[in-house]
């Protein structure tokens, strides 16, 4: 597969989704306001708030990776890290609610964001072991 053809896979739309609400949900909840440019971290939601932006970056890289390659090893090692990273996001989550996070709403949106990735994610997945 071409890297112009990525788009074409409605699973990496799905994890540029993914990393677009990650991000607005992280910028939203991080009490440091350059938490974008992955500076200095000041508190355990600022923490929860990059690891999320990078996690979220980390699975549309991997996809690509995975996508791109021939080697079935570096597909397998991809598709791996990928269900990592999904039930880090999912720990996240957890982590800005025990961390008294008001507005709930917006974690159970990336909540449901990541069960509908992982749904399109799973079928991906068969359709490259096959």
């Amino acid at each position: 597969m071409e890297r112009s053809s990525l788009n074409s896979l409605v699973v990496y739309r799905k994890s540029l989704a993914l990393r677009d609400l990650s991000e607005a949900v992280a910028a939203y909840f991080a009490q440091n306001r350059e938490i974008l440019s992955l500076r200095k971290i000041d508190s355990f939601r600022d923490d929860l708030s990059k690891s999320l932006l990078i996690d979220a970056d980390l699975i549309t890289k991997e996809l690509e990776q995975a996508a791109l390659s021939n080697c079935p090893s570096v597909r397998m090692k991809s598709l791996a890290y990928i269900n990592i990273m999904t039930r880090n996001i999912l720990a996240y989550c957890n982590g800005l609610e025990r961390d008294g996070v008001k507005e709930k709403e917006y974690l159970n949106l990336l909540r449901k964001e990541i069960r509908i990735f992982r749904i399109s994610f799973k079928k991906w997945r068969k359709s490259l072991i096959n």
